[in-house]
């Protein structure tokens, strides 16, 4: 296997293009120990998603992936968004900028989200000397677009370590403002067409199981092809467009302070032309806004792996119980650990570096809390197995 150079690591990645592949070992080659892990965090985001915080908790999460890429000048980096957080992988000539741009969007995310984010950045050699990988994938979902994938365990490791604080970015005085351009959210909520949209959570439980876990994921992952669009919440037309108070308002905020009147008139006006252009089936220029919809609809990230699988699918009440069946005996098994969260709906946030190009990126997650609900199920779950193992 040929050793890929560390600065073009991710550009140089080789691809694969059928979702089954992040099960597949050979997919995924380890991040050089040079890189770091930028990573953070919501505090606290199920008691903000319980206040009915959760656009501005997916805002937060993606405006940590909106301020490190636009800070090192490059899209085409290894990240995953978690609905609550995100975590970006950076290489060694972009670990300043990724901690300046970490702390900006801390003091950002406090101020004009009135949440609070954590933040870490650790050095990918750290996770090495714990015993650990963090190995990346690259699946390519069209020609315009590819996502990364986590294995490895490393990313995980990192997570956990930010939360107790260590390597900790501390926020930006305020008033720092984080590079967001391209930041926006302007879709509908999207309604399912078949039952739910459901959020999974299913980790391995790091017990020798790897084969039967590879196992598991490709079951769930057939069980939810057997759905329109293997269990995709956008429909192949796209999202139905719409700007809400609160998504205005959100994104009218990621301006700097003295330009944001303007770039909120900015805003209501390419909305408006958009409505416009697509009620009378219209296009301006390079801008075709059906064409853009439907890019959308093939650019969202709704299904990924991060040291586990994590999908938001729409699926009818019977596919829903064979899953949910299908990991419950996994879990009873000693597999994994898994968590899931119905709601009806799902939030799309986007980062668009130009409406003109095809390789926007859209993050989806349930509207009702998603992957974070998921989460905090697996937990509770965990703690449950845990209590009854310690009963004498």
């Amino acid at each position: 296997m040929s050793q890929l150079s560390s600065e073009t690591f991710f550009a140089e990645l080789p691809v694969f293009v059928e979702f089954e592949g992040v099960a597949n070992g050979d997919n995924y080659r380890a991040l050089p120990a040079d890189w770091a892990l930028a990573t953070a965090d919501i505090v606290d985001s199920t008691g903000a998603i319980e206040a009915g915080r959760y656009k501005a908790v997916n805002m937060a999460g993606a405006s940590v992936i909106s301020a490190i890429l636009n800070a090192l000048g490059n899209n085409d980096l290894p990240f995953v968004f978690g609905g609550d957080g995100a975590m970006v992988a950076v290489p060694p000539s972009g670990v300043d900028k990724a901690r300046d741009a970490l702390s900006a969007v801390q003091a950002w995310v406090g101020e004009e989200l009135q949440l609070t984010l954590r933040a870490a950045l650790v050095p990918v050699a750290d996770v090495n000397a714990a015993g650990l990988e963090v190995r990346v994938a690259r699946f390519q979902i069209n020609a315009d677009v590819s996502y990364a994938m986590f294995a490895g365990g490393g990313s995980s490791w990192a997570e956990v370590r930010m939360k107790e604080g260590l390597f900790a970015v501390p926020p930006a005085p305020p008033g720092a403002q984080p590079d967001l351009a391209g930041l926006s959210c302007r879709w509908n909520p999207i309604q399912s067409r078949h039952g739910d949209i459901v959020s999974i959570i299913a980790v391995p439980t790091g017990t020798g199981n790897a084969d039967a876990f590879q196992t598991l994921i490709s079951d769930i992952v057939t069980l939810a092809a057997g759905e329109e669009r293997e269990g995709h919440p956008v429909a192949a037309e796209g999202p139905q467009i719409g700007l809400s108070a609160a998504g205005l308002s959100a994104e009218t905020k990621t301006a700097p302070k003295g330009k944001r009147f303007t770039h909120r008139l900015f805003i209501l006006a390419q909305y408006l032309l958009t409505v416009g252009l697509l009620r009378f089936g219209l296009t301006l220029g390079r801008f075709d806004p059906k064409a853009y919809r439907q890019d959308v609809a093939r650019n969202t990230d709704f299904r990924k792996f991060d040291d586990g699988l994590k999908m938001t699918i729409d699926v009818d009440p019977d596919r829903f119980r064979q899953i949910e069946a299908r990991l419950e005996k996994a879990a009873n098994a000693g597999i994994c650990r898994f968590g899931l969260h119905r709601q009806d709906s799902a939030l799309m946030t986007c980062i668009v570096p130009t409406p003109l190009s095809r390789d926007h990126m859209h993050f989806i997650d349930g509207a009702s809390g998603g992957y974070a609900m998921a989460a905090s199920r697996m937990k509770k779950h965990m703690s449950a197995a845990a209590a009854i193992a310690a009963a004498p």
